[in-house]
C-alpha cells in the first residue's frame, strides 16, 4: 500500500516541498486553558477528484478545465490514481491486482493528507465517480475523513448497491445485502456531520441502477434496486435526465451541479477557455493479469505525431515528441497546439503497439495518461483493428450521433447506454477510418494487426 501511495507523489511533489522542511528542534509549549477552535477558512476549498472502478484520474480532464475557467487555480485541483483500481469480486477475499474497500479508503486518506499539506488548507472538497464514491463514504464514516472534508459530491455512486441479493454478486462491495454497504447504510440517513453531501444521478439511464439484472450478467432477474439506487438519504439529490452512468460525473451539466454545490453559486461559464499552446504530460501505466493498473511503467516508448484533420495521415515522418519513460512513467512534457489533432504511439514490453488518435487539447493537463490497448478474441484474423473509445460516457443509440467508418459497431446496445467502446476489423490495405461522436470527429489510419498494432480513436467529449 505504501508503494501505491508513493505512486501518487510525482504530481504533488513541487507543492509538497514546503511540507518537507525539517521540524524545529524544540516544540513550542503546549497551550493552557480551553482548546480553541481553528479559525474558519475563507475562499473555496481545494478539490480532490476520485475516479471509479478500473479508471484513472485522466477522466477528470474536462471537469478540471471547467473549474479553471471559473476561477479555480490549477494548484487547487487534484485527482487521485488508485494503484489497483479494480474491485475485488468478494471484498473480504484478497485477489492479486485488485483492491478492497479498505485499500481504497487508506489510499484516499494518504492522498488527502498530501493535498492538505500542499495547499495548507485544513479541509478539501471531494468529487467522486461511481466506485470512487464508495471510497469517499468509507473515508468519511470509518477513516476519520469528516474532519478534513467540507463538501462531498457523489456521481453515479451505487449507494444502495447495484444489487441487493444473496445470490447475485455475493460478497461484492456493490451488493447492498453484504457487510460493506450494510454498514455504510446503517442509520436513519446517509449524512455525515459537518460535510455538505450531494449525489448526482440519472433519471433512468444509469446502467448500474436498473431493476433488471441485464448489466450485471443476469438478464431477466430482479436486482432488488431501482433507478434511485444512487441517491443519498437526507442529502441533496440532483437528477440529470437522459445522462448515463459516466455522464453524471463528466458531462458539463454535472460540472454545473458540483460547482454550485461547492461554490454556493452557479458557474459563470460552462465552456472551456482555450490555451493556444497547452503543455501536456502524464504517465504510462500498465496491465497485470489482464487488469489495468495505475502503476507507472518504466522503459515505455512514446511518440507523438501531428496528423491531418481529414485523413489522419502524419504531417511528417518525424515525431514532434519522443521519450522513453523512467521509473515514474512520465512521458512529457510536450508543448502542443490547441488546433492540432495528434497520434500518440505507445510501445511497451509484451503489449500491442497502441496508436491513439486524439482531438485537439484545449488546455494544459498533466493527466494525459497512456495505457496499452488489448487484442480481443476474434481479432487474430483481422488485417487491422480500429476501435473507438468514450471514457467519459457511453454510446447512446438514438441519443448520440456516433459512427466508426460510417457504421455503428457491433456490440453497442439499444436502450440504456451500456457500452463505451466499439471496434471494426479491416483488411491489410492502409486507409483512413473516421470516428464520430456528436460534434467530435477523429480521423485515424489503419495499422497491420499481424505486426502487433492496434488503433484507438479516443473521444474527449
Amino acid at each position: 500500500m505504501l508503494g501505491g501511495a508513493a505512486a501518487l507523489l510525482p504530481a504533488l511533489a513541487p507543492m509538497l516541498a514546503h511540507a518537507q522542511q525539517p521540524a524545529p528542534r524544540q516544540a513550542p509549549p503546549a497551550p493552557t486553558g480551553p482548546r480553541r477552535q481553528p479559525p474558519a477558512e475563507t475562499g473555496l476549498p481545494p478539490v480532490v477528484f476520485v475516479h471509479g472502478n478500473g479508471d484513472s484520474s485522466a477522466l477528470w480532464i474536462n471537469n478540471i478545465w471547467r473549474f479553471e475557467a471559473n476561477g479555480y487555480r490549477r494548484n487547487q485541483l487534484f485527482a487521485i490514481d488508485f494503484s489497483y483500481p479494480n474491485a475485488r469480486r468478494n471484498d473480504a477475499k484478497p485477489e492479486p491486482f485488485r483492491s478492497s474497500t479498505e485499500d481504497q479508503m487508506k489510499e484516499l486518506a494518504v492522498f488527502v493528507t498530501q493535498v492538505r499539506a500542499a495547499t495548507r488548507r485544513r479541509r478539501v472538497a471531494l468529487i467522486a465517480s461511481s466506485r470512487g464514491g464508495n471510497a469517499v463514504r468509507n473515508y468519511l464514516r470509518n477513516g476519520g475523513g469528516a474532519e478534513f472534508v467540507s463538501h462531498a459530491v457523489l456521481c453515479g455512486t451505487p449507494n444502495k448497491g447495484i444489487v441487493i441479493s444473496e445470490t447475485l454478486l455475493p460478497g461484492s462491495e456493490f451488493n447492498g445485502a453484504f457487510p460493506f454497504l450494510k454498514g455504510l447504510n446503517a442509520g436513519a440517513d446517509d449524512l455525515i456531520a459537518g460535510v455538505d453531501m450531494m449525489a448526482i444521478r440519472s433519471d433512468r439511464f444509469d446502467k448500474y441502477a436498473q431493476p433488471d439484472g441485464r448489466f450485471v450478467g443476469a438478464p431477466g432477474k430482479p436486482t432488488g434496486v431501482g433507478f434511485d439506487a444512487t441517491e443519498l438519504r437526507g442529502a441533496r439529490n440532483v437528477t440529470l435526465d437522459g445522462l448515463d452512468h459516466r455522464e453524471v460525473a463528466f458531462h458539463k451539466l454535472a460540472f454545473a451541479a458540483m460547482y454550485e454545490h461547492i461554490a454556493g453559486k452557479p458557474p459563470g461559464s460552462m465552456f472551456i477557455a482555450q490555451e493556444p499552446l497547452p503543455v501536456l504530460n502524464g504517465r504510462v501505466t500498465g496491465i497485470a493479469d489482464g487488469l489495468y493498473t495505475n502503476i507507472a511503467v518504466a522503459g515505455a516508448e512514446v511518440e507523438i505525431y501531428e496528423i491531418d484533420t481529414k485523413t489522419g495521415e502524419r504531417k511528417s515522418a518525424v515525431a514532434v515528441h519522443r521519450k522513453t519513460t523512467g521509473e515514474d512513467g512520465i512521458w512529457g512534457p510536450f508543448i502542443a497546439r490547441s488546433d492540432m489533432n495528434y497520434e500518440f504511439v505507445l510501445r511497451m514490453s509484451a503489449q500491442p503497439v497502441t496508436h491513439t488518435y486524439r482531438s485537439p487539447f484545449l488546455r494544459s493537463s498533466d493527466l494525459i495518461h497512456l495505457r496499452p490497448a488489448q487484442f480481443a478474441k476474434g481479432d487474430e484474423g483481422a488485417g487491422a483493428v480500429v476501435g473507438m473509445s468514450r471514457p467519459r460516457g457511453y454510446f447512446g443509440v438514438g441519443r448520440d450521433k456516433f459512427s466508426l467508418d460510417g457504421k455503428v459497431p457491433p456490440g453497442i446496445n439499444d436502450g440504456v447506454p451500456g457500452a463505451s467502446t466499439g471496434k471494426l476489423a479491416f483488411d491489410t490495405q492502409p486507409r483512413t477510418v473516421v470516428a464520430v461522436l456528436n460534434n467530435e470527429t477523429i480521423p485515424t489510419r489503419t495499422w497491420p494487426a499481424k505486426d502487433n498494432h492496434l488503433v484507438i480513436a479516443e473521444f474527449l467529449n
